[in-house]
C-alpha cells in the first residue's frame, strides 16, 4: 500500500487481479444475448400492463367516490330543507335532480313518532326524517339512505 497527497490510501494489485477486457474469450464481445433481452422485454412489459390496470382501478374507484358524495350532499340538503321550517311537516316528498350529468332520484319522509317512553319520562314532539337517494351508475342501481331525529323547538 502507499500513500498518495491526499491521505488515501492506494492498493496495488498484482498480476492476480487483473482488469477484464471488454474482448475476452478470442475476440468475442461480451454483451447480452437475443434471448435474455427478450425475457427482459417480457417482465417489463407484464410489470407495466399490471401497472396500467392499477391505474384504471384506482381512477374507477376516483369516480364512484365521487359520485357517492354527490349523493351524501344531497341527502344533507334534503335533511337540512326539512329541518329549516319551525316544525317539520310530516309526509313524503320526492323529486330528482340532475348533477354533473347524472340524475339523484330523492324521496324525504318525515315521521313524528307518538310519544316514546323512557326512563326519564315522556318525550314528545319528536320527529324522524329519512331521506333515500338513488341514482343509476352504468347498469347497476345505487341506492343511499340517511335518517336523523329532530326534537320539536316547542319543547321544554
Amino acid at each position: 500500500m502507499r500513500i498518495l497527497k491526499a491521505g488515501i490510501l492506494k492498493r496495488r494489485y498484482g498480476t492476480r487481479h487483473k482488469r477484464r477486457s471488454p474482448t475476452s474469450h478470442k475476440g468475442r464481445i461480451e454483451a447480452f444475448t437475443f434471448v435474455e433481452m427478450m425475457i427482459a422485454l417480457a417482465i417489463v412489459s407484464i410489470s407495466i400492463m399490471a401497472l396500467l390496470r392499477l391505474h384504471l382501478i384506482s381512477v374507477h374507484m376516483i369516480d364512484k367516490a365521487q359520485i357517492m358524495t354527490q349523493a351524501v350532499f344531497l341527502a344533507d340538503e334534503k335533511i337540512a330543507e326539512v329541518l329549516a321550517a319551525d316544525s317539520p311537516e310530516e309526509g313524503i316528498r320526492s323529486g330528482a335532480v340532475e348533477k354533473n350529468g347524472l340524475k339523484f332520484n330523492w324521496k324525504t319522509r318525515v315521521e313524528n313518532l307518538q310519544s316514546i317512553q323512557l326512563d326519564a319520562g315522556d318525550i314528545s314532539g319528536l320527529w324522524k326524517v329519512l331521506v333515500d337517494i338513488s341514482w343509476k351508475q352504468g347498469e347497476n342501481p345505487k341506492h343511499l339512505r340517511m335518517s336523523t331525529y329532530v326534537a320539536d323547538r316547542k319543547m321544554p
